[in-house]
Formats: C-alpha cells, structure tokens, sequence
C-alpha cells in the first residue's frame, strides 16, 4: 500500500511539471521547482524521464525544457466529435466577424475556469487571449456565468474553498449570480484587469447541462456597459445556437 501510495505521488507530480507548460512554452529547470513547490533534484528526475519518454524536450543552448512531440501524438487521438473547442470554433469565428471583438470558451476545471478555445480580434488595438490560461472563479464575466448556471451546489463548494478571496462577500455575490440568470449574461469591467471588459452568456447543451461559457472581450474604451447591453443579445443567441450543436 505504501508503495502505491508513492506512486501515485509521483504520477500527480509528472502531472504538475507538465501542466506548468499551460501557462508558457519554455521553463527553466529553477523555474518549474519553484512554481510546483518541489526541490530542484526532485524536478530533475522528473523532467529526466519525462524527457527520455518524449513529452518534454530540452535546448542545450537555453537549458529549458519545452513540450515534446508525444504530447502531439496523443493530441491527434482526442475525440473531436464532442469537444466543445472544436465544433463550436466555427460559430465563434462568426461571432467575431460580426461584432468586430475576441470571442474565447471557458469551462470550469475545479475552482479555476479554463480559456479552452479563441478567436482573437482582427482589430488592431485587441484583447489577446490566450488558449490555456486559468483564471479564477471569483471575478470576471465568464467565472459568474460558470457558477449562476451551473448546480448550486458547484457555486456553494467554490465559494467554501479557503482559496476564496475574503475581498469578495460572498452574499452579495450570490445576489449578483441570480441577477445573472435571470438577466441570461454577466458582464465585467474593468474588474479583473484595468483596460479590459467582457460580456458572457452561457452556452447549455441539448441535455440542459451547462457545457462552457462563451464570452466577448475587448478593450473597456471600445467594450462599454451601453456597447455591451447592445451586444448581449446576439452573444445569447449564439450561446443558444451552439448549444443545439452539442450533447
């Protein structure tokens, strides 16, 4: 049982390595010990037989590590008939035609959301999203969409956890999520980074369970509250649209 145990911690902590490179492409062997909390020679062997395995691969000339073609291999294998970033990207790209701004996916994963597709604004001054990126549950357009029309009891656990940010009153939060679902979108300005506003709806599948949040950002000097209300309704109603597309 012991040495189960070990190995079960060394699997979640290849795991931690390699969701390091989430965040960005290149790390270096001090960087990934000091994000993942692990001493460095823990680090090395992990990154050892990741590296012999082929999901990570090492320049000689940086001495950092980057994702390594077995990670493409098994990406090529995903089953792509149900995954939202693939059979939704072509409504987005409409979407972003149409309103001029990013679109981008989220799902939730724990208490973090998750930017799990995008389609960046052909503007020149634009809100760049990165595919990958976690963001809390506590702020931000999307993270209340994710939690006004999910289970209550997935909004009841987020908000227990000690990582719950105590700046955030948690009845009064409750009392915007209900705002939310009942108005059909949340929007943000300027709330979690300045510069920058979102508008969000969220997209429900053919089973009446919510499968993501699609969201519309952009700079808050172009995405206003008034600029926002007006979008709102066709964001909706292309939330509504590719919810019919999924299960």
């Amino acid at each position: 049982m012991e040495e189960e145990k070990r190995t079960v911690r060394a699997v979640e902590r290849a795991l931690d390595v390699l969701s390091c490179f989430t965040g960005k492409s290149e790390w270096g062997l001090s960087e990934i010990a000091a994000q993942i909390g692990l001493h460095k020679s823990t680090v090395h062997r992990l990154l050892a037989t990741l590296e012999d395995r082929g999901f990570v691969i090492r320049d000689e000339a940086t001495e950092k590590y980057r994702l390594g073609l077995r990670i493409l291999e098994l990406s090529a294998n995903l089953s792509r008939e149900d995954d939202p970033s693939v059979v939704l990207l072509p409504d987005m790209e409409r979407l972003r035609d149409e309103i001029g701004e990013t679109v981008s996916l989220y799902v939730r994963d724990r208490n973090e959301r998750v930017r799990i597709q995008a389609v960046q604004s052909s503007q020149a001054i634009r809100r760049v999203a990165t595919v990958g990126v976690r963001l809390p549950l506590s702020v931000g357009a999307s993270s209340k969409v994710l939690l006004a029309f999910d289970d209550p009891s997935v909004r009841n656990a987020a908000m227990a956890d000690p990582s719950w940010p105590a700046s955030v009153e948690k009845d009064k939060f409750i009392r915007q999520l209900d705002e939310i679902r009942e108005r059909g979108y949340a929007t943000s300005f300027e709330e979690r980074e300045p510069g920058a506003a979102a508008v969000s709806a969220p997209i429900i599948g053919r089973s009446g369970k919510l499968v993501a949040a699609l969201a519309v950002s952009g700079p808050s000097n172009r995405l206003t509250p008034d600029v926002m209300h007006d979008h709102a309704a066709a964001i909706m109603e292309a939330a509504r649209r590719m919810g019919q597309r999924l299960g």
